[in-house]
């Protein structure tokens, strides 16, 4: 079962982008996500925390503002990490967006950055669909443009750090910079190429907590699961080499935990001790009918991670929420493995 919503998942990672500065104390907090305006959900709206400064979480309400007003309430998050690493909330450009609109750099105030940078965020994120790319070429081509969009299109559709360095390379004609940036000289000797930052994912992704979760077979399949977030649904797809359709992901992800699923979402299904979605606790699976004609009642299955949420493939894997009218339509019930 397709779900055709891109949605993006980033991991915390690295080194803070203001500890270069050393200005600034950061705020963990976690932004939950009520509006998720399409059928599937985003790690980083939904289950994820984030780690901002206070700066930046100031700009949160007209975040959610524009957010809601251009369709990607779900994308909250990634905003926030966005305006961490362009302006650390401190510049009147907040979004560092004038230059999408042609004018130079630091032009728009506060608020018309908030709104440009929104809009423009979800140009991206409706080019990026069109194209079948993944959710970190929408990153990279905040900070890149348009064009890179296209550019990872005609070369495999996922982004990879290699594909954004050799942009970088052909925009810049080969000419290197120096960069201080601790992730730059961790991954690079300390250069760039003059165009862009091709290490804006690393720098955006740094501010998202991935979830933990208390039990220690749940977490080994959500380590495992976590691995293909943003990878495409593939129909009859069971391995990382094809990628994954629905239960191909949960037949592998259950089985790096020793426990051994059949094959499709009916046999799934079959299996295990049927329970409401309000008994369900994370680790259970949730199965759906009628997404597609296959034939059989069960035609999706994902893996129930709480809070109304779940990780499953979609199109591309990642999570989604079970409140949205959608999935509360082809909504089964969860299932318990015994």
């Amino acid at each position: 079962m397709k779900v055709m919503r891109l949605k993006i998942m980033l991991i915390a990672g690295g080194i803070g982008f203001l500890a270069l500065f050393g200005l600034l104390a950061f705020v963990a907090i976690f932004i939950s996500n009520e509006e998720h305006s399409s059928d599937g959900g985003d790690f980083i709206g939904g289950i994820g925390g984030i780690s901002v400064s206070a700066d930046v979480l100031k700009h949160q309400p007209m975040v959610e503002k524009y957010a809601k007003e251009y369709g990607i309430s779900e994308y909250v998050s990634t905003l926030l990490a966005i305006i961490e690493v362009e302006s650390g909330g401190r510049l009147l450009d907040v979004m560092q967006s004038s230059e999408s609109l042609g004018l130079p750099p630091n032009t728009l105030d506060t608020e018309a950055s908030i709104q440009q940078g929104t809009k423009y965020f979800a140009d991206l994120l409706r080019s990026a669909e069109r194209s079948g790319v993944d959710g970190n070429t929408v990153i990279q081509a905040y900070n890149y443009g348009g064009a890179f969009i296209y550019y990872v299109a005609r070369r495999g559709k996922a982004y990879n750090f290699e594909l954004a360095e050799n942009f970088a390379r052909e925009r810049s004609g080969g000419s290197k910079v120096t960069y201080t940036n601790p992730i730059a000289v961790k991954k690079n000797g300390g250069w760039r190429y003059r165009y862009g930052n091709m290490f804006y994912v690393d720098l955006v992704s740094q501010y998202f907590i991935s979830p933990q979760f208390d039990d220690e077979m749940v977490q080994v399949v959500m380590n495992e699961a976590l691995k293909y977030e943003g990878f495409p649904y593939v129909f009859g797809g069971d391995h990382p080499n094809t990628s994954f359709d629905c239960s191909g992901l949960t037949q592998w992800s259950y089985r790096k935990a020793g426990i051994n699923l059949p094959r499709t979402a009916q046999q799934q299904y079959d299996v295990t001790e049927h329970i409401s979605l309000s008994e369900a606790k994370p680790g259970d699976l949730v199965f759906f009918h009628s997404t597609y004609n296959s034939g059989t009642y069960v035609t999706h299955v994902g893996i129930f991670v709480g809070n109304n949420q779940m990780y499953n493939a979609g199109d591309p894997i990642g999570y989604a929420d079970l409140t949205t009218a959608y999935w509360q339509k082809h909504l089964i019930g969860a299932g318990r493995i015994k």
